[in-house]
């Protein structure tokens, strides 16, 4: 039991779902109800998929095809500056820039979920833990953020349009800057990697 509340903290800190939170009621801001819990389902099978494959594929998969950890922190955070810029510049819902149909997978599912952090953190755990425990501290974290994703209608309800509004704005900021880091990290980490 202990293993896993070592494995299970350090994700529940990646996968950070009450961080996140101010971006999904930014990015399915408008949508009906259906429309919404449909993308937490897509979110959470892309989530749990992604990482559960990037648990038992590893680093020797992606060696094999040339994809690194630094690659999925600069990918990542391009797409998230593009979701971020869009919005704190044209003023466009992200939701314009992002295919509703697809919006739970990426960007929700994937980076936002299971971001580079997230992949990072199972990478260590798996090394340290095993993959069982790993996977078992994934599963959990994944339906903590879909559980809270679940209450965003009443979290934005008590916040209100404007409050809504006005908190997509701040966690646009913040995601722009997440996209930095990740960029920066991900632009260093390649730069030790060959030097």
């Amino acid at each position: 039991m202990k293993t896993f509340w070592l494995s299970f903290v350090p994700l529940f800190i990646a996968v950070d779902a009450l961080g996140v939170l101010p971006i999904f009621i930014g990015l399915t801001m408008g949508l009906e109800v259906h429309r919404r819990r449909v993308i937490l389902l897509q979110s959470f099978i892309t989530a749990l998929v992604v990482a559960l494959i990037f648990i038992v594929v590893g680093p020797v998969g992606l060696r094999f095809i040339g994809i690194t950890i630094s690659d999925f922190m600069i990918a990542g955070g391009i797409l998230l500056m593009v979701i971020a810029f869009t919005d704190l510049v044209t003023g466009e819902k992200r939701q314009r820039m992002v295919d509703i149909e697809t919006m739970g997978a990426v960007p929700i599912g994937v980076p936002l979920i299971t971001g580079p952090a997230v992949l990072t953190t199972t990478l260590l755990l798996v090394d340290a833990y095993g993959m069982l425990i790993t996977a078992a501290a994934v599963i959990v974290n994944i339906g903590i953020a879909v559980t809270v994703f679940w209450f965003a209608e009443p979290i934005s309800r008590l916040l209100g349009d404007n409050g809504s509004k006005v908190l997509s704005k701040v966690a646009s900021l913040f995601l722009a800057s997440i996209a930095v880091m990740l960029i920066r990290k991900g632009i260093i980490a390649i730069i030790t990697e060959h030097f």
